[in-house]
């Protein structure tokens, strides 16, 4: 366990039946404001929201099959929740309030507890007022080791966060503005590598590395290049892929997105590599160097990329797919005149007035109790058909499930990549499926956290 959460073990296992059961691990996790260098000693420690008094929090890791409890004490001055993104949980224990869960309560301690199913790389963070809470601070790694360890001589995680600071390194507190709303979402000023601006990341020639990204931005999606190296895409979002290079040389990653890339080190002793985020265009900058140490670990291996173990999915049964158009509007540069809200039309300058800007098939959301979008079956196979007639890029998240992408504009993708979140591009349509298999209410939305906040979400019930 890399961090400052405790862990503990279950001892003591009185009656017999209880013998038979799994331990479980628990963990602790401490919500509340804090301080942090986020830009180094130059500058201000910046005011921010914490786990255990670090921003990220502290990485768990546990072993696929494993159960956790964990404890979440809430110190923070207003209400939160945990959201563990991308582990299939049961509804209960999905951290979305009023829909799953009562908010955890200031000085209010709440136990999730759920059984890890599935291997890969995952992140938690709050979903109470999440675009103003992410965007000071509150998110952290959670990592589910492989039941048998993956053969690299490294493991490492890289949580890319984007800050939007003031010239004292304060967090400008301009949270929901309805520029943000309306456009691309807050995309700050500042980005950090697990909670720093740093200079350079320390490799050795020879090394075989898996490096776990995982985009925590409100907003901001990253296309990383590695000058003079080859990643190779191991898993997306947790789930296991063919190994293969990424589209273009770029590691795409919108918001919320994970991407395991599997690099060699191939420099020599002593050589500086850059890593370049080159998303935006005009906009590119240097994330960090990979600085080789002055001795080698040995020789580049030349076995291949192993490919990792499916994780325990259910496969779409196609033939007897339920399809469901799905209309993603609004925004700025958008042609949607108004939209339902609360039942009722509302044209989009009243929208606009009430901070609201998108909609999912016409209907603007508004916290995060509605009537669902779709009704499913449990155990049915489903199609969502989503189409972008927005200007923008929409990272949308399905809670609860994990879903194959099947083709983009028509085209059927290469992997049939499991996800649970796809990063739509504007004018786009993407179809994904899924098997409704997990019983409950469950969020769907973008996850640019100011186009969920304006409305962007639904939910769609497995009944």
């Amino acid at each position: 366990m890399a961090g400052s959460a405790s862990v503990v073990s279950a001892t003591a296992l009185p009656r017999q039946a209880d013998a038979l059961a799994p331990a479980i691990r628990e963990f602790r996790l401490v919500a509340a404001p804090g301080q942090s260098s986020l830009v180094g000693a130059a500058h201000p420690e910046t005011p921010v929201w914490t786990y255990n008094g670090q921003t990220p929090g502290p990485e768990i890791r546990v072993r696929q099959g494993e159960r956790v409890r964990l404890l979440v004490e809430n110190r923070l001055p207003e209400e939160t929740t945990v959201h563990w993104h991308g582990v299939r949980v049961p509804n209960a224990m999905d951290g979305v309030p009023h829909l799953t869960q009562a908010p955890i309560g200031v000085g209010e301690t709440f136990a999730y507890e759920f059984a890890c199913e599935d291997a890969g790389t995952f992140w938690y963070h709050p979903h109470q007022r999440s675009h103003a809470q992410v965007g000071r601070g509150l998110s952290g790694p959670f990592i589910v080791e492989e039941r048998e360890p993956y053969p690299v001589d490294r493991d490492v995680t890289w949580m890319l966060g984007d800050w939007r600071l003031l010239k004292d390194a304060s967090i400008s507190d301009d949270f929901g503005a309805m520029h943000d709303v309306s456009h691309a979402g807050r995309i700050g000023n500042t980005v950090t590598v697990n909670g720093a601006v740093m200079d350079s990341f320390a490799v050795r020639a020879g090394e075989r590395i898996r490096l776990r990204l995982v985009n925590a931005a409100n907003a901001r999606v990253f296309g990383l290049i590695f000058e003079g190296h080859a990643p190779r895409i191991v898993a997306l979002d947790g789930h296991p892929v063919a190994p293969h290079e990424p589209e273009d040389g770029r590691v795409l990653l919108g918001p919320a997105m994970r991407i395991d890339v599997v690099i060699d080190m191939t420099g020599k002793p002593g050589s500086r590599f850059k890593v370049v985020d080159a998303f935006y265009k005009g906009l590119e900058y240097r994330l960090l160097d990979l600085g080789y140490a002055d001795d080698s670990l040995g020789s580049v291996r030349t076995t291949p990329i192993p490919v990792l173990t499916a994780n325990p999915v259910p496969e779409p049964n196609l033939a007897l797919a339920r399809r469901h158009d799905v209309v993603l509007g609004g925004g700025m540069m958008g042609m949607m005149a108004g939209a339902l809200v609360h039942g009722e039309v509302m044209d989009a300058r009243t929208m606009m007035r009430h901070g609201l800007a998108w909609a999912i098939n016409g209907v603007a959301a508004t916290g995060h109790v509605h009537e669902p979008m779709a009704t499913l079956e449990r155990g049915s196979t489903n199609i969502l058909a989503l189409r972008n007639e927005t200007a923008w890029w929409h990272p949308m998240h399905l809670h609860g499930h994990t879903f194959r992408v099947l083709s983009r504009n028509g085209l059927p993708t290469r992997h049939r990549e499991w996800q649970d979140t796809v990063l739509v591009r504007p004018r786009e349509t993407v179809e994904i499926a899924f098997v409704a298999d997990n019983p409950g209410d469950w969020m769907f939305h973008c996850h640019v956290l100011e186009h969920q906040a304006g409305g962007m979400m639904g939910t769609i019930r497995v009944a």
